[in-house]
């Protein structure tokens, strides 16, 4: 928050207490990728795990991790569990058929058209 007081002084008054002050160090584990790192964090963890250094931290497992996220992989996977991709596929394959149906039924009234102002 600021305020200005009639003198043109700024006053700022900040909020107490506001971040956690219980950082400790803690072990994150991605167990499909394999992969571990330690960092301060405030997770809290029942589970404990003998770090490299001798030192024993608290343990909190992920399921995705910057080792097994497509986007830090390059391995790009389309779950397509429910056909969604597929009936995507299908109507616009539909919505094409009907456009291409129009343009002709179009293209056939023009030319009866024409041959009817012929006669």
């Amino acid at each position: 928050m600021t305020f200005l007081l009639k003198t043109d002084t700024i006053v700022r008054i900040m909020k107490t207490n506001l971040h956690p002050s219980d950082y400790r160090p803690v072990v994150f584990s991605d167990d499909v990728a394999g992969f571990q790192f330690l960092t301060r964090s405030t997770a809290q963890s029942k589970e404990t795990i003998k770090w490299d250094d001798g030192n024993e931290y608290p343990l909190v497992k992920v399921h995705i991790s910057s080792a097994s996220h497509p986007f830090f992989t390059g391995e790009e996977k389309i779950i397509d569990t429910e056909g969604r991709v597929d009936r995507y596929k299908a109507k616009f394959a539909a919505a094409e058929a009907r456009k291409e149906a129009l343009a002709n039924k179009a293209k056939k009234a023009k030319i009866s058209k024409a041959k009817k102002a012929e006669r």
